[in-house]
């Protein structure tokens, strides 16, 4: 019948699909909704990490996240999987926004909302952590935003400072619920001062930039693989990489629509890429 012949067809182009980002020698993998839910491991997850290091690939697990350490990260990764997978394969909002402000402005006094992994990363790439005349505000996940940090951050903006995101992720998805990210935070320090804040995470080409330099690939040979639209699949467009779109994190198929780009392949999730 024709709907079996166009079913057929479907498979087959998915296939292709597929050959040609499994061909790919660099990896840009996302992990919240991509590796993990949580604390529970998605299927074929084991599958594919065995398979990237059978291939010897390249491969990155880069996160938007702030409020965790590439440390943390591997650490997780070894509890849920069972493999030892070095922190150097691992990158963060943090790591990024450290990069850029030390870049910018070497030793720079800035004013931190967030957890211990974006104050570390800051400190560790020379940066000093203070509340008073500070030449940035840094702002990343925490469960301990209050009024008090937006009156600080405010003062110092006022006197100058400039407003860094780590992410402009306006929420994440834990289990059923959504709770508010970075993008949430600084929207009110954006509102009452009037000074749009400049986001160094996932789609901004500049932590993509850091993580090619670090998967050491070309363009042609790399693909990235995500949840969201918003981020990891519009990150790899602008940088000219083909894009992985798994539907087990934030994006469903009914939110395509709203997008007018697509990425290279849409997958229920990463167990299909080997099946």
């Amino acid at each position: 019948t024709i709907s079996h012949l166009n079913a057929k067809a479907i498979k087959e182009s998915l296939s292709d699909q597929t050959k040609k980002i499994l061909s790919k020698k660099g990896y840009i993998l996302d992990m919240d909704g991509v590796m993990w839910h949580a604390n529970t491991i998605l299927p074929g997850v084991q599958k594919f990490l065995g398979w990237l290091n059978q291939e010897n690939k390249q491969y990155l697990f880069l996160t938007n996240a702030s409020d965790i350490t590439p440390t943390q990260l591997s650490k997780k990764m070894e509890r849920l999987t069972g493999r030892e997978i070095p922190p150097q394969n691992f990158y963060t909002s943090a790591l990024a926004t450290a990069s850029f402000v030390s870049s910018q402005t070497p030793g720079a006094n800035v004013y931190a909302v967030g957890t211990q992994a974006l104050t570390s990363a800051l400190e560790e790439a020379g940066c000093t952590i203070s509340d008073q005349n500070v030449d940035y505000v840094v702002v990343g996940e925490t469960k301990e935003y209050n009024f008090s940090m937006i009156e600080t951050a405010v003062k110092q903006i006022r006197r100058g400072a400039k407003l860094i995101g780590t992410n402009k992720d306006i929420f994440d998805r834990v289990g059923g619920d959504v709770v508010p990210s970075t993008g949430t935070l600084v929207a009110p320090i954006e509102m009452i001062t009037g000074k749009k804040a400049y986001f160094i995470g996932k789609p901004n080409p500049l932590i993509m930039s850091y993580a090619m330099d670090t998967l050491q690939t070309k363009r042609i040979d790399t693909v990235i693989i995500g949840d969201r639209m918003d981020t990891d699949i519009v990150a790899g467009l602008e940088l000219g990489i083909d894009s992985v779109l798994v539907l087990s994190g934030v994006t469903t198929m009914e939110d395509l629509n709203g997008f007018s780009y697509k990425p290279t392949v849409i997958l229920d999730g990463i167990k299909d890429i080997l099946d």
